[in-house]
């Protein structure tokens, strides 16, 4: 539902104005769950917060404070962040039961070495918590909050084996049909999918050669993983019906995982020029769908980088190669869910200890660090207009782990969030 712009007139920030010559006004609010609702046309099933740089407990916190304003005012229960979907369910296991130990859920639970993040630790402390008191008060298992990971296994060396998702489908499927309509036994998968080492190989990503992605067992293994994940989606009623929904979705995440990252192995292998921008392509189709898996069971709030997030052509550079584009999993999940799809991009002034300093005045992050002291959240459009055709240059990062915000993008973001220091974490 969405709210009235007048209810929110007294979240006016309190910070310095330049002259309307400079920066016409542009109505900045507290970054907080009502501001960012009242933003919005429509409830968004996706709300995505992205972020310009990974790695920063300040932004972080942010989107914690921000994610608990949501569950209390705006019944949201489910988070997920750019971070491996399979190794999220030790976390999300946790978050619901408090099943296995923290610090271990926290080094294992985790892709990118993001575990190690106090914030990252905060929230699933607090998510925990939550749920304890859900049980004790006794609300209903929908009250609860779940956590996700919605990125793929894997990493800017390398892929996993499918092994995982692979045979835990295949087991799934074991348990509760008859084995006749299985396309392969488990001991074919495990004689096809043979030592996962030469999977995690780290010269495949630059060298196609190193890559078994298209030899022939695994187009064996791709063509055993496609019948499998149809056999799934043919027998839903049957298997919702003896396993249980929850056991249903979690099959169709090792289903969508495995034939993500055999077609990811399959691309590592690829020779052509267009071989990056298949990859991160395929990475993101496997962040979109699993995003759309997440929204059928309610709202969720997305948190990761911007490009992943972004409604525009997300482009890199890598290594030595020209720039690499491919639409996001932000792009694609707002052409499927239109208007239920909202983004929020962040902007920062300084990453001082990576030697971002303040930005240029001729800049957009310039433009709103000459304005505002504190963490704030400006309405997208209400700031194109306010630039109108005389469109700050585009800033440039002299650190490769930082991406600004493009102004160009301004029409397809509904909310920019701007902090204007980040500490090291």
């Amino acid at each position: 539902m969405a709210i009235d712009r007048k209810e929110f007139d007294d979240k006016q920030l309190d910070d310095k104005q330049l002259d309307d010559k400079q920066f016409d006004p542009i109505d900045p609010r507290r970054l907080d769950a009502a501001s960012v609702l009242a933003l919005l046309p429509n409830r968004p099933r996706i709300l995505g917060l992205g972020e310009p740089t990974h790695g920063a407990d300040t932004l972080l916190d942010l989107r914690n404070d921000l994610f608990k304003q949501l569950v209390a005012e705006e019944g949201y229960r489910t988070i997920t962040l750019e971070t491996d979907c399979m190794a999220g369910l030790l976390v999300d296991a946790y978050v619901a039961s408090g099943a296995g130990d923290l610090d271990d859920v926290m080094a294992r639970g985790f892709s990118h070495g993001w575990g190690a993040s106090a914030a990252n630790r905060a929230l699933v402390r607090w998510m925990r918590e939550y749920n304890d008191r859900a049980d004790s008060e006794g609300r209903p298992d929908a009250d609860r909050l779940r956590f996700a990971g919605f990125d793929g296994p894997l990493e800017i060396t390398h892929a996993e084996s499918p092994r995982r998702p692979l045979t835990a489908l295949h087991g799934h499927l074991a348990a509760h049909l008859d084995e006749n309509l299985l396309p392969c036994t488990a001991d074919t998968l495990d004689r096809l999918l043979d030592a996962d080492d030469r999977w995690a190989e780290p010269a495949a990503m630059t060298d196609p050669a190193r890559s078994a992605g298209q030899s022939a067992d695994v187009r064996q293994l791709r063509a055993y993983a496609d019948d499998l994940a149809a056999l799934l989606q043919a027998q839903a009623p049957h298997l919702t019906a003896t396993a249980g929904r929850d056991a249903y979705d979690r099959a169709r995440l090792h289903a969508r995982t495995a034939v993500g990252l055999l077609r990811y192995h399959h691309w590592m292998a690829d020779a052509s020029p267009s071989r990056m921008s298949r990859l991160i392509g395929v990475r993101d189709q496997m962040m979109a769908d699993n995003l759309l898996a997440l929204a059928a069971r309610g709202p969720v709030l997305a948190h990761a980088h911007n490009s992943h997030l972004q409604r525009e052509k997300s482009s890199m550079r890598m290594w030595e190669q020209p720039s690499v584009e491919w639409w996001s999993a932000g792009a694609l999940v707002s052409e499927r869910l239109g208007e239920e799809y909202a983004f929020l991009a962040t902007a920062l002034g300084t990453i001082r200890h990576q030697g971002v300093d303040a930005p240029s005045p001729d800049t957009l992050e310039g433009r709103l660090y000459g304005r505002f002291e504190k963490p704030c959240l400006v309405d997208a459009a209400r700031l194109a207009a306010a630039l109108g055709d005389d469109r700050p240059r585009p800033r440039v990062s002299p650190w490769f782990g930082y991406a600004p915000l493009d102004p160009g993008h301004l029409e397809s973001i509904d909310g920019v969030v701007f902090v204007r220091d980040i500490p090291e974490s």
